[in-house]
């Protein structure tokens, strides 16, 4: 089974465990990095990835914990931990490793229609337009050096690859229960909640199984890489 270390950066009470938990299918400890519980330095890294949570703050924020994460970060890539951020961790791996996040200006909240952009293995078989629900007010304006965009949409950059770093804007792990919890929390009109509302319905979590393969996906990754590490190839055999 896949050991992975969940990097929890939400604040407060919200779904997050249950959440990657559930789609994960794998081993998870849960390390509270908004309380400034980090997981172990890599050398050796006792778990097979890294997933970074998404978060009510914003990658840029001035805060102690949020610069220990990118630390931790930029660490776990230079030492070739597989790691997968989702939305502010998407995010935060982009600011980490030398790339730009700013506001948008505008809400992309409810679900909505991704494009796919260049291969990566992160998106096998998931078809060239797919279905995700995404809730941010930040975006990825500039990528770190190498990295490549693996997604994108009308409103923001979707999805990169940087080596054995993925992060992806949209939210692959979101439940019908989720996307109307975190809905109804924004400060936001009775009008523009309305209409974020009218996108949560059992269609679109339907296809939104498309971007649930993210995980599946990942997790083959992670596996390959493990398999590697733990039984190289030598020659003759």
């Amino acid at each position: 089974m896949v050991e992975f270390a969940l990097l929890d950066a939400s604040v407060g009470e919200t779904p997050v465990r249950r959440n990657f938990r559930r789609e994960l299918q794998g081993e998870v400890t849960v390390f509270e990095v908004s309380e400034g519980e980090l997981p172990p330095e890599p050398g050796p890294f006792p778990f097979d990835s890294a997933i970074i949570s998404g978060s009510q703050c914003s990658a840029y924020d001035d805060r102690a914990w949020i610069a220990d994460v990118e630390d931790w970060a930029r660490t776990a890539h230079e030492a070739g931990i597989p790691m997968l951020g989702v939305c502010w961790g998407h995010q935060l791996l982009a600011e980490a490793l030398g790339g730009r996040v700013k506001a948008m200006g505008e809400r992309e909240l409810g679900y909505r229609t991704v494009r796919r952009a260049g291969a990566s293995q992160l998106f096998n078989g998931v078809s060239r337009t797919f279905t995700a629900f995404e809730t941010h007010t930040d975006a990825v304006v500039e990528l770190p050096g190498d990295a490549r965009v693996i997604a994108r949409n009308d409103a923001a950059l979707q999805g990169f690859q940087l080596g054995r770093t993925y992060g992806v804007q949209f939210h692959p792990e979101y439940d019908l229960d989720s996307a109307r919890w975190v809905i109804e929390g924004k400060d936001i009109s009775d009008e523009q909640k309305h209409a974020a509302l009218e996108t949560v319905t059992e269609d679109n979590h339907a296809a939104a199984a498309q971007a649930r393969l993210v995980f599946e996906n990942f997790r083959r990754v992670v596996a390959g890489e493990r398999v590697c590490r733990i039984d190289p190839a030598t020659p003759g055999q």
